[in-house]
């Protein structure tokens, strides 16, 4: 999509001309001009020559194509991107008391960055480097593009929660990120509601004081993956710079100015943070009742394995043992390669 001349389009056209063209691309997701009916013709030709709405994206499908699907979208420099659709609709699950039940949702997870400059060693997106910001355009574009695909399966589906857990750090593009989020929460463009909206940092805690200043109150959610400073450093090499106790601080201060519920995000990650020791850990650390553990099984990237389903099992009896509210992301993807980064990587030839 390349939006940019539309101003300078519309800039003798009436008033309501906005209003049109904002319900057409942003409520009934035109992929060409020609559909916007309400529009005059001489107009829709204008705007199919000068502002096309092409998304430029190869799609890659779960066995039964009924699971996940992942979107490598090229941007108009030529900068590959990834984005993923989580359809949960109907799941059945052998371990039903383990894992988070399915209640129909589609979710779609962008990236707000092309790359990731924090380089966390369990992320492929970090061994494949950093390119930059994207724009808040670039950000919506995403979900318009699922949003398109599933208004042309015809079967009535549409987006239910987008999260901010894509390629990148959202807070590291704070200023295109905020503005993408009230873009996609406004009313006259996409009115998608800002608690069906969340965001998850690393710990970043000027973002996290930021955020907590917002009028709008989307969902955040802590990228923690350990119980101690010394092995999130191992981990994740910027937590030297924000340690356990500022990050804690930090996401206290957004609850008592929001009253908003936390989650923490915790890769089980085999050998390296999946003990009974880490989980009792963990447990100390998740003592506000605003807390909770979201366990994600490990999509392998790398030198690192997931942890084995009874091993997650048994870490998260030990949480609730300890009164942590505690969940279990269902697991989708690995068939093409959801994990952050992975197929932008092998698309660019670094893994």
């Amino acid at each position: 999509m390349n939006l940019d001349k539309l101003s300078e389009i519309l800039k003798n056209e009436p008033k309501f001309r906005y209003a049109q063209i904002n319900k057409a691309l942003f409520q009934d997701y035109i992929s060409v001009w020609s559909e916007a009916s309400s529009l005059p013709k001489i107009l829709r030709e204008q705007l199919t020559a000068e502002c096309p709405l092409e998304i430029k994206a190869q799609i890659f499908k779960t066995a039964g194509g009924r699971k996940s699907e992942k979107a490598l979208i090229t941007l108009t420099d030529g900068e590959i991107i990834e984005t993923v659709l989580i359809r949960q609709r109907g799941e059945k699950t052998e371990k039903a008391e383990t894992v988070e039940k399915s209640t129909g949702r589609n979710t779609i997870c962008v990236s707000s960055q092309a790359g990731c400059p924090l380089g966390c060693a369990f992320c492929a997106t970090g061994m494949n480097g950093f390119s930059r910001n994207l724009t808040a355009e670039e950000i919506t574009e995403q979900v318009i593009f699922w949003a398109r695909r599933l208004k042309a399966e015809g079967k009535g589906e549409k987006i239910d929660n987008i999260v901010f857990m894509g390629m990148g750090e959202p807070f590291l593009n704070y200023a295109e990120f905020i503005k993408a989020v009230k873009f996609l929460n406004n009313p006259e463009t996409m009115n998608i509601g800002a608690r069906r909206l969340s965001v998850s940092t690393v710990g970043l805690t000027e973002g996290i004081k930021r955020l907590a200043g917002e009028k709008i109150q989307i969902n955040l959610a802590i990228s923690l993956h350990a119980p101690n400073d010394s092995l999130r450093r191992e981990l994740i090499p910027v937590a030297k710079k924000y340690p356990l106790r500022e990050i804690f601080q930090a996401v206290d201060n957004y609850i008592s100015r929001t009253g908003r519920r936390v989650m923490f995000e915790y890769l089980m990650i085999k050998g390296v943070n999946d003990s009974d020791k880490n989980a009792l850990e963990l447990a100390e650390l998740i003592k506000n009742p605003l807390y909770m553990v979201n366990l994600i099984p490990y999509n392998a990237t790398g030198k690192f394995k997931p942890s084995e389903r009874e091993r997650i099992d048994a870490f998260k009896k030990i949480l609730e043992k300890e009164n942590v509210p505690t969940t279990v992301r269902l697991s989708f993807g690995t068939e093409i390669a959801a994990a952050c980064g992975q197929l932008r990587g092998k698309r660019k030839g670094y893994v």
